[in-house]
């Protein structure tokens, strides 16, 4: 199968176990604030918010990295918490102290006014920047969308921010389960739409990101997180045009639950830095693609070690197919820029070389 319009298909290849000709490489945060260019456009924007909310400029950043670097696969420019803004939550960012919601969840009646917003209302300068996206990619790569997660988002609308300990909602979890499960229900329901919205849009792939599901016990992960996050894998759209839309869901701190993540449908699991990718192979990798998963601080070394790890990497993984190389979480904003690049083009070229 053939990805119609696509000058570089890798990466959806790799997602589905395609053959390949060398390992496809995206970068988690590829458009932020290590690039000298996107804090030129975010001081135009005047603000993180009004940068995710002006579709041109959201696409101007989603391509920076790909004039600098050979990627495989642009991602769209956002932030995960778009659904909870929708949600008339109130969402804000505090300098120095990341975002912040003026009405957080902590009380039924607070939980009763949720509802799914409409992607063409609040959130359509979403999807109008996901349309600007594929024009001016012009099938040089594809384009993936993304969401957070339901567990993931409910942390931050029920702590109101950001959390060491998250005891207001795994208090919520422990105290009024039934509670939290109705923010989660509505959540999925959220992202779903909101997904779909995006494929529509034309994104090419979607990913999931659970950021904070590590967090929680096995049996709460089973429970909270897992669960919804297969609802979503059942009910987005995997195929558009005539063409598979490949979905990876990425639990941040879970590789002792590869095995149920693979279970629930996905084409791909992401993988953090905690666990070693040919262990992850062994495990799940004859049922889905695996994304990762090198340490992000590895980019403060020298082009040699940088180089030298990307190959370990590959090595472990093997000439196997349905590896996207990419870091174990987000590029740290300290990272200097010609470190990256170092880091793709070794990535391109050894995986050339396994597969000879």
């Amino acid at each position: 199968m053939g990805f119609a319009e696509l000058k570089n298909d890798r990466y959806l290849k790799a997602l589905l176990k395609q053959e390949t000709d060398t390992t496809p490489v995206w970068i988690m945060r590829q458009a932020g604030r290590y690039l000298p260019e996107y804090r030129e456009t975010r001081q135009q924007a005047g603000s993180f918010l009004d940068l995710c909310k002006n579709p041109e400029l959201a696409c101007e950043v989603t391509l920076q990295p790909l004039r600098r670097f050979d990627l495989d696969a642009a991602i769209l420019f956002s932030d995960i918490l778009t659904i909870p803004d929708a949600m008339d939550l109130g969402l804000y960012f505090s300098t120095g102290e990341g975002p912040k919601f003026e009405r957080p969840l902590r009380t039924h009646a607070d939980i009763d006014k949720l509802f799914v917003p409409d992607p063409a209302d609040s959130l359509r300068y979403v999807t109008d920047a996901v349309t600007l996206i594929r024009q001016e990619l012009d099938g040089l790569v594809p384009l993936i969308g993304f969401s957070g997660s339901p567990w993931t988002l409910a942390t931050y609308m029920i702590e109101g921010g950001g959390s060491k300990d998250y005891h207001n909602c795994k208090g919520m979890l422990y105290g009024d389960p039934k509670a939290l499960h109705r923010i989660l229900e509505v959540t999925t329901q959220a992202v779903v739409v909101y997904l779909n919205a995006q494929i529509e849009a034309g994104a090419q792939s979607v990913m999931v990101f659970d950021t904070w599901g590590g967090v929680l016990s096995p049996e709460a992960y089973a429970e909270f997180s897992l669960r919804y996050m297969q609802q979503i894998v059942q009910q987005v759209s995997r195929e558009h045009d005539g063409e598979t839309i490949p979905i990876t869901l990425f639990t941040k701190g879970g590789g002792q639950w590869l095995e149920k993540i693979a279970a629930t449908g996905c084409n791909a699991v992401g993988l953090d830095w905690t666990i070693s990718i040919d262990e992850a192979r062994q495990r799940i990798g004859n049922e889905v693609a695996l994304q990762g998963n090198l340490d992000p601080n590895v980019l403060y070394a020298s082009p040699d070690i940088i180089r030298q790890h990307a190959k370990t990497l590959i090595d472990k993984f093997g000439p196997h197919p349905g590896h996207v190389f990419n870091l174990g979480h987000g590029i740290h904003q300290t990272v200097n820029p010609d470190h990256l690049k170092v880091l793709v083009d070794a990535v391109h070229e050894f995986g050339r070389e396994i597969r000879r």
